[in-house]
């Protein structure tokens, strides 16, 4: 078989944005059952994300199992708590947002996540963001912005809500990063659904604690399966590429969020809709093209040395 058509798929790049596209995918799904939960169901949001990550927790365990206990095993716990915590606070802001706000103006909003991400990227893991990241980054930020109008009379300050979410699941996932070049994507998911449960257990008693049944068991039973499988393939993107590479394809999960929102609830965002949507994928596609080129230069090495990313850690 022709040599040339296998590359993509042995491609770093490729693999990183089909991870976290198959991530947004997961997420997508997630996000509509969360905001069924809360906008229709009435199912406290602080509650349901501690039932959530329970059956996350449930749902990892054959795979803790088969790992053994050694997979927790780790030299980092200190990062590891710190992760949780920030990703913890973020999922408590993203829930109470949902229940606030429609999907796709929620998810244009945590679209700010990749500045924080990559300042954070060049300030405190050293790698070199480049002039084609900032510039996919930008414009799938412009996209998002076109879409939300904040400058509009419809726009509710409930909505910051989620930028807070973006600032503290930025950090979580710079921590994550970091820990990619150290330990195992399963032994970080493992580490992130184990402490998330019990902090999250003692926020849900704190503003009351709420037993599910009936539809809302079977949405958190579905919601903790998907939580795994996102985080699982989250990971994985970080594990493969740098994190200030593959942050702009995480700009997918606004169209994917909007056609799941579609389906499942029958609205869509007016106006520049598609316009944003467009310069969103545009920027992606053309950091993936971009990075490819450059893998495929000669004394690639040298030159990411010079110029280019931090070696990448062995997933």
């Amino acid at each position: 078989m022709n040599q040339s058509f296998l590359a993509p798929y042995r491609s770093r790049a490729v693999a990183g944005a089909a991870f976290m596209v198959l991530a947004g995918i997961a997420f997508a799904i997630l996000n509509v059952a969360t905001q069924w939960l809360a906008m229709t169901l009435g199912f406290p949001a602080v509650s349901a994300a501690f039932w959530q990550y329970a059956f996350a927790l449930v749902f990892s365990l054959p795979l803790l199992f088969r790992l053994g206990l050694g997979s927790l095993k780790t030299r980092y716990p200190g990062r590891h708590l710190v992760r949780v915590i920030l990703a913890a606070l973020g999922v408590q802001a993203w829930v109470i947002g949902l229940a606030s706000v429609p999907i796709w103006q929620a998810i244009a909003l945590v679209m700010t996540s990749p500045f924080f991400i990559i300042v954070g990227a060049r300030v405190f893991l050293g790698e070199t963001v480049g002039r084609n990241r900032w510039l996919a980054t930008l414009a799938g930020f412009c996209g998002a912005m076109i879409i939300l109008q904040p400058w509009s009379d419809a726009f509710s300050p409930t909505a910051f809500l989620p930028v807070l979410s973006a600032l503290l699941w930025g950090g979580a996932s710079l921590m994550m990063k970091n820990l990619t070049a150290h330990e195992r994507p399963e032994t970080i998911t493992v580490w992130l659904l184990v402490l998330l449960t019990p902090i999250n257990a003692g926020l849900a008693a704190a503003s009351g604690f709420v037993v599910p049944g009936g539809m809302v068991l079977a949405l958190l039973l579905l919601a903790g399966l998907l939580t795994v499988v996102g985080q699982h393939f989250l990971t994985l993107a970080y594990s493969t590429v740098d994190a200030a590479y593959v942050q702009p394809f995480d700009d997918l999960k606004l169209p994917l969020n909007v056609l799941a929102g579609w389906l499942v609830f029958g609205y869509a965002p007016a106006g520049y809709l598609w316009l944003g949507a467009i310069l969103i994928l545009g920027a992606s596609l053309f950091l993936m093209i971009s990075e490819m080129r450059r893998e495929r230069e000669p004394y690639g090495e040298e030159k990411e040395e010079e110029g280019g990313s931090l070696p990448l850690p062995q997933s």
